[in-house]
């Protein structure tokens, strides 16, 4: 019960990064490879407050949300005067950035040897310290997150992002201003890729740079496509169908010395399925294998 417990936490931190990536790569159109490095902002923020500070996680929630937003938004003014591949490239950057800092400033973030001893969550003086209880915590957070972005995207500025994603220059020709709303939603994504990393550090009670490299930024953006863009649901779907699809793989019976290649190997072939059967990836993809059923 404690594995599925945590399995299911993870699939909410996933959630949250791919719900807030999906604003600025989904609905603006902004392919970031960045996001790990926001989350490990939020991370390492509320870890080193906690640890060396002894700050609780309310007051570090907002600090860390505060942080990644001025970080975005130093890099947007330069990185959204690049358009298409380039700002793909420029975001990959700052993710190797970002990680750098984490994984070489000895005297902040203790580099390899990483942060531990984070302590636990309390609310009113009830202690977060089992899962059961993390998860409630984890899926209120994931709820609140879905709220804004859905409120967003139904908003007046959702509809102007959702039109710089489909043309940009016409957006420019009716008079909106494309520059400051594509700042606008990279801003509020960072910030929110800071609430998962929060949670993760004090889940985890330990953090180290390894687990916001550019593979994690990669695989955040897999969800966001596989899910579907602009598609805060499919976000959910599509974490679910990537955190647990190894563990699944776990259990097929295979000799030990071909088991983990295997693994990779029809991991691989189902992302491919996925991506294959329809525009909305993963929900596309089981319904399709529901109509082959029935």
């Amino acid at each position: 019960m404690e594995y599925i417990l945590h399995l299911f936490i993870l699939i909410c931190f996933y959630t949250l990064l791919s719900q807030s990536l999906n604003l600025s790569a989904g609905f603006t159109g902004l392919i970031s490879l960045a996001h790990a490095g926001f989350y490990g902002v939020g991370a390492y923020t509320t870890a080193i407050l906690a640890t060396q500070f002894g700050f609780s996680f309310w007051l570090n929630l907002p600090i860390a949300m505060s942080i990644s937003g001025v970080i975005a938004l130093i890099v947007s003014l330069i990185a959204l005067r690049t358009v298409d591949d380039y700002f793909i490239i420029c975001t990959l950057g700052i993710q190797v950035i970002l990680f750098s800092i984490m994984n070489n400033w000895m005297d902040l973030t203790r580099g390899p040897l990483g942060i531990p001893s984070i302590p636990s969550i309390s609310f009113f003086g009830l202690v977060i310290d089992s899962k059961i209880t993390f998860l409630l915590l984890s899926l209120f957070m994931v709820m609140f997150v879905w709220f804004v972005l859905s409120n967003i995207s139904k908003s007046g500025f959702g509809k102007t992002l959702q039109a710089i994603s489909e043309d940009e220059i016409y957006s420019q020709s009716i008079g909106k201003n494309v520059y400051k709303s594509k700042i606008i939603s990279f801003v509020i994504s960072a910030i929110l890729a800071a609430i998962p990393g929060a949670l993760y550090a004090h889940y985890i009670s330990y953090i180290d740079p390894t687990s916001f490299t550019v593979n994690e930024s990669i695989f955040i953006l897999s969800i966001v496509i596989i899910g579907g863009l602009r598609s805060l649901k499919g976000s959910f779907f599509a974490s679910a169908f990537l955190v647990l699809l190894p563990e699944a793989l776990r259990f097929v019976g295979m000799p030990d010395s071909i088991a983990a290649n295997m693994r990779q190997i029809i991991y691989g072939l189902i992302l491919v399925l996925v991506m294959m059967t329809g525009k909305n990836g993963v929900k596309d993809f089981f319904a399709v294998i529901w109509k082959k059923v029935n």
